[in-house]
């Protein structure tokens, strides 16, 4: 953990991003990274929580496993995501989290940061299903800051939740803002 914060301190000394955050959460919690619209996303996320100390698990394509990286990637919080399957990941979670472990789970909800309508909604099942709460991560290149905002508890309207996390992301233009998904699930669409 030493070396985390090692890293993490020198990150943001010479990073031209500020860090600006709440303070780590006190308990578990679905951490949202948003916008997420850079590889660059990755790289804040792993500098805040290794500067707040927090002990997260994060969701990645699976191709980032592949090879040398697989190590890598788990020994740095990764859960490999199959594309293919994505509903099996959100029972692989919430079974981890029921079983006990403890951890910040980061999810980044808008995908692959282009070409998509809306947010995936598996932080939201996760979430209602383990009573966590959501922890508003992001990245804004307006002030070019990034970190944690507030913390909420879902009220299971999901029109109502979104609608707060809308809000915080109101004017969060993620590294870069081109690529930015505005926050709203499938359901909300009506597709």
């Amino acid at each position: 953990m030493r070396v985390r914060r090692l890293i993490a301190r020198l990150f943001w000394t010479f990073s031209r991003w500020k860090l600006v955050t709440e303070p780590a959460p006190t308990r578990p919690t679905i951490l949202i990274g948003a916008p997420h619209t850079s590889n660059w996303d990755f790289v804040f996320m792993l500098g805040i929580a290794w500067k707040l100390d927090m002990h997260i698990r994060w969701l990645g394509k699976k191709s980032l496993f592949r090879g040398w990286r697989g190590p890598i990637m788990t020994r740095i919080g990764g859960i490999p995501v199959d594309r293919d399957a994505p509903g099996r990941v959100v029972e692989e979670v919430v079974a981890r989290i029921r079983s006990g472990e403890t951890f910040g789970l980061v999810v980044t909800p808008d995908g692959t940061r282009k070409g998509h309508s809306h947010w995936k909604s598996g932080f939201y099942r996760i979430a209602r299903e383990t009573g966590l709460p959501l922890t508003l991560g992001y990245v804004d290149r307006n002030t070019m800051t990034v970190g944690l905002g507030p913390t909420i508890e879902l009220s299971g309207d999901v029109s109502a939740d979104m609608d707060r996390i809308r809000t915080f992301y109101a004017d969060k233009a993620g590294a870069v803002p081109a690529n930015r998904i505005e926050p709203r699930l499938r359901e909300e669409l009506g597709t």
